[in-house]
C-alpha cells in the first residue's frame, strides 16, 4: 500500500522520533536445561519456569530507549495475558507504543537455555498472512521518525512502498536466515542495513552477505556470530571484515535478546554519526552487556555504560586469526 496524499491524518504523534520499530512484539517462556540439545527423555525437573515480554522488535525498542534514542513502536497484539505482559514492560520505558489489538493473539516462543547461555527456540508467529496494519496507524510515526527498523513480520513488508517514497532509512534483522527463505528476500533486498545471524547459513554466510549487497540496496551487512564476534560488509569491502567479540563485564548468563542489543548498539553509533565498524564495535558490547542477564530484554546498557565500556575496551594481547567467510 503506497501512501496517497491526503489520506492519512496526523491525529497521534507530535514529537518527532529518531527510531520507529515496527513489529516483532511476543513473550518468551524460558525453560532452563541442563544441555542443549535435550537428551532424548520422557521429563525433566527443571529450575522454575518463567515468562519475559520479549521477542526482537520489543528488544529493539527498548534497547534504543534505553540508550536515549527517541523511539516509537507499533505493532499488533492479542487482547490476552501474553498482550498485557508486553504493555507492562513497555510502560514507563519511553517507548511510546501504539498497538493495534489482533484478534490471533500476541505472538510467543518457548526457548530452551543452556548454563552457558545458548538457547533453541520454539516460535509461534501465528499472524495469518492477509493481515495488514492500515497506514493510518503507521504513517503519522513513519514520517516524523530519522530511522525505521522492521522486524520481519509479514506484514511490515508492506510499510516498504511508504518508507522508500519518504526516503527514511532502513534496517531490518534476518535472524537466522539461510539464504534461501523466500520470507526474508525483500527485507533483505530492501534495507539500507541489513542484520543477520552468521548460524543461519553457515559456512555459505559470506556469499549470502555479498548476494545482499549486490542484488539489494544496502550501504552494509552484518553478521552476527556469538562469541566469535562479528563481520561486517560494505561496497567498499572484497570480504568480510571480522569484528571481534566484546567480553562481557559478568559471566554468561542468557543469550536472549543478545542480537538485538547488537542491532541498538549499532543504530545508536549510526544515528550518531560514527562509521560502520565503530557502530559494529558498539554493538558486540551492547550484546555482550545483553548476556549477563537472566530473562529476555532485561539487562539494557544505558548510553553512559556503552561509552564507559568503549572506552575500557583493550586491544588483544595476542592477534587472533578470525575464521575465514569466503565462498
Amino acid at each position: 500500500m503506497t501512501f496517497q496524499q491526503g489520506l492519512h491524518q496526523d491525529t497521534r504523534p507530535t514529537q518527532p522520533y529518531d527510531v520507529l520499530v515496527v513489529g516483532g512484539s511476543g513473550v518468551d517462556t524460558i525453560v532452563r536445561v541442563g544441555a542443549l540439545p535435550v537428551p532424548q527423555a520422557d521429563s525433566f525437573a527443571v529450575p522454575p519456569i518463567r515468562e519475559w515480554a520479549g521477542h526482537t522488535g520489543t528488544g529493539v525498542a527498548l534497547g534504543c530507549a534505553a540508550l536515549g534514542l527517541s523511539t516509537a513502536f507499533v505493532d499488533f497484539i492479542g487482547a490476552d495475558h501474553e498482550g498485557e505482559l508486553v504493555r507492562e514492560r513497555l510502560k514507563g520505558t519511553g517507548v511510546d507504543f501504539d498497538p493495534m489489538i489482533s484478534p490471533h493473539g500476541t505472538r510467543r516462543a518457548v526457548n530452551l537455555v543452556s548454563p552457558d547461555g545458548r538457547r533453541t527456540s520454539f516460535y509461534d508467529g501465528r499472524d495469518p498472512l492477509d493481515l495488514r496494519m492500515p497506514a493510518e496507524h503507521y504513517f503519522p510515526y513513519l514520517r516524523r521518525t530519522r530511522h525505521v527498523h522492521l522486524s520481519i513480520m509479514h506484514f511490515a513488508r508492506f510499510l516498504f512502498d511508504d518508507i522508500a517514497e519518504l526516503g527514511v532509512p532502513v534496517s531490518t534483522d534476518l535472524h537466522d536466515w539461510d539464504g534461501l527463505a523466500d520470507h526474508h528476500r525483500e527485507f533483505a533486498l530492501r534495507s539500507d542495513l541489513v542484520f543477520l545471524s552468521a548460524a543461519g547459513a553457515g559456512e555459505r554466510i559470506g556469499a549470502v552477505m555479498r548476494e545482499i549487497l549486490r542484488e539489494g540496496r544496502a550501504e552494509a551487512v552484518i553478521a552476527t556470530a556469538g562469541a566469535g564476534g562479528a563481520y561486517l560488509l560494505t561496497p567498499d569491502d572484497s570480504t568480510p571484515r571480522h569484528v571481534p567479540a566484546a567480553v562481557p563485564a559478568a559471566p554468561v548468563v542468557d543469550s536472549n535478546g543478545a542480537g538485538d542489543a547488537f542491532v541498538c548498539g549499532f543504530l545508536h553509533g549510526r544515528l550518531a554519526g560514527q562509521d560502520l565498524e565503530e557502530c559494529a564495535r558498539l554493538g558486540t558490547l551492547a550484546g555482550a552487556h545483553a548476556c549477563t542477564s537472566e530473562g529476555t530484554h532485561t539487562a539494557l546498557i544505558t548510553a553512559k555504560e556503552l561509552r564507559a565500556a568503549a572506552e575500557e575496551e583493550k586491544e588483544p594481547a595476542a592477534e587472533l586469526r578470525a575464521p575465514s567467510l569466503t565462498p
